[in-house]
């Protein structure tokens, strides 16, 4: 056990450490390793001296177990509250209420104002008996500071994505309104298409926030279907080519024959769109796009054409390589073009949830160059 119970005050043999030092009776019980638990165990005997000091517990405090050890509870983790109160007399384990089963989890600091996350169980041989055990978990609070900055950043980026378009939209709706004779047809159509293309936006935010929380959530689902993924790339294009792209700029390579291929074609249309997107409206030049069958790993085994590879390339400035690492995640904008940038975001999620895999790199063009890759893999109903 790598608890440093052999190195506490009083420790006769680094082999078999005295019994007020042992881990506790239920996780040798069970064989499990306090080192092992994710979050940091602190465990005080009946009379308030540290018997388990983990390895979390020895990271989140920055303090060892060797110095932890056989110490008074209070000495070893002296936490306080938010208010500079000392938290083991304010609680008073030991001389208090003989009714209390624990503390519920809360914010406290450790010296140098480091917060922590702590939680107690007051373990008793029998309701309202002497206190027989404190047992003390400890969480560190930086994960859950990225996470509230990051829901604070999205709900930052949505009000401001919101509010233009929204704006628009009630503008011209009241104006229509107050002033509807005064305008004329052509005029009527402009700014009703306005609005049209702004609530099309609206729409566009909402969806993009639905799925990131699916994402985050792990609640993603993927309707597997047969899908022709070389046919869903010409349908993009010929769209950009409709609506004004010259036909030259893209280049489609396709190699025969591909494997089938069992996806959520909705969701695969969502990633071409916005990886399409991304190379016309960021990158310049030729789009290109390779369609290829590739090799990928099941079960541990090699296995051949087992899935199927889209690239999309440009000819543009391409990404500085030390933003490479943040393209997938949120709020990363390539240029100051618009965009929640939460669209890359978005792709990696849905490309994941296929069991699939998306890199970016630089193009032999020197663009940027997008590469996702998708098992074969068919619905359990056929399986």
């Amino acid at each position: 056990m790598s608890v440093g119970t052999s190195s506490a005050p009083g420790a006769q043999d680094a082999g078999n450490p005295p019994a007020a030092f042992r881990p506790p009776g239920d996780l040798a019980g069970l064989g499990i390793d306090p080192d092992q638990l994710p979050d940091g165990l602190v465990v005080a005997d009946e009379q308030g001296r540290v018997i388990c000091f983990n390895a979390a517990a020895q990271r989140i405090t920055a303090v060892s177990a060797r110095d932890a050890l056989g110490q008074r509870l209070e000495k070893a983790l002296p936490l306080e509250d938010l208010e500079g109160r000392r938290w083991w007399q304010l609680t008073d384990p030991y001389g208090g209420l003989a009714i209390r089963v624990g503390q519920p989890e809360r914010n406290l600091l450790l010296p140098g104002g480091r917060e922590v996350l702590v939680s107690a169980r007051y373990v008793r041989s029998r309701p309202t008996g002497p206190l027989r055990r404190l047992v003390v978990t400890l969480r560190d609070t930086e994960a859950r500071r990225r996470t509230e900055r990051s829901h604070a950043e999205l709900i930052a980026t949505v009000a401001h994505e919101l509010r233009s378009p929204l704006t628009s939209v009630k503008g011209f709706t009241a104006t229509l309104l107050a002033k509807w004779e005064r305008f004329t047809d052509d005029q009527k159509r402009l700014m009703l298409e306005t609005v049209d293309a702004d609530a099309d936006r609206v729409t566009r935010l909402i969806a993009e926030l639905l799925d990131i929380s699916r994402i985050d959530s792990g609640r993603l689902e993927v309707r597997r279907q047969p899908v022709d993924i070389g046919a869903a790339v010409g349908r993009h294009i010929q769209a950009y080519v409709a609506a004004g792209q010259a036909a030259d700029r893209f280049l489609l390579r396709v190699q025969q024959p591909l494997p089938d291929l069992w996806a959520d074609p909705d969701k695969i249309d969502q990633v071409l769109s916005n990886l399409l997107e991304n190379a016309v409206r960021h990158g310049e030049g030729t789009v290109t796009i390779d369609v290829t069958a590739t090799a990928s790993l099941r079960e541990g085994e090699f296995a051949e054409n087992a899935a199927t590879s889209v690239t999309v390339s440009d000819e543009g400035p391409g990404i500085p390589e030390e933003s490479m690492n943040r393209v997938f995640t949120r709020f990363w904008r390539g240029s100051k073009r618009g965009g929640t940038g939460l669209g890359l975001y978005i792709v990696k999620g849905i490309v994941e949830a296929h069991g699939g895999t998306i890199t970016v790199g630089r193009a032999p063009g020197a663009g940027a160059e997008f590469r996702f890759t998708l098992p074969v893999s068919a619905p359990a109903y056929l399986a």
